[in-house]
């Protein structure tokens, strides 16, 4: 125990405390849902920095949702590459506000113009 009194905030400390965490909401999963997700991502060639933010989102999607999150990385589990970012795009895009949104490019390989041969 420390030998120093206990303080009490002051009104102005309890206002700025209040508008400090006026949007934000407090998350708490078990150590092992984020450790198992975080390293699923890492896994799949994503940064750390990448994988712990993709990893708060699932976890906050999959409990907002009453989603078992091990039963979603095992659903992931099955796909490639290109359809993985494709989902994890999709469910951060959910969370995001919608004036910024996260895009991919899909090249669709169609020639517009017909070829033929032309004979003189």
């Amino acid at each position: 125990m420390s030998s120093l009194p206990k303080t009490t905030p002051t009104n102005d400390e309890k206002v700025t405390e209040v508008f400090n965490n006026y949007f934000t909401k407090k998350l708490s999963f078990p150590s092992n849902e984020v450790d198992a997700v975080v390293a699923f991502f890492e896994k799949r060639n994503f940064e750390k920095s990448a994988a712990i933010s993709t990893a708060t989102t699932l976890l906050n999607q999959a409990k907002l949702d009453g989603v078992k999150v091990f039963t979603l990385i095992d659903t992931l589990k099955g796909l490639n590459e290109v359809q993985l970012s494709a989902v994890v795009t999709e469910i951060l895009n959910y969370n995001r506000l919608k004036t910024s949104v996260l895009g991919y490019k899909i090249t669709e390989w169609a020639e517009t113009t017909e070829k033929r041969n032309i004979q003189i």
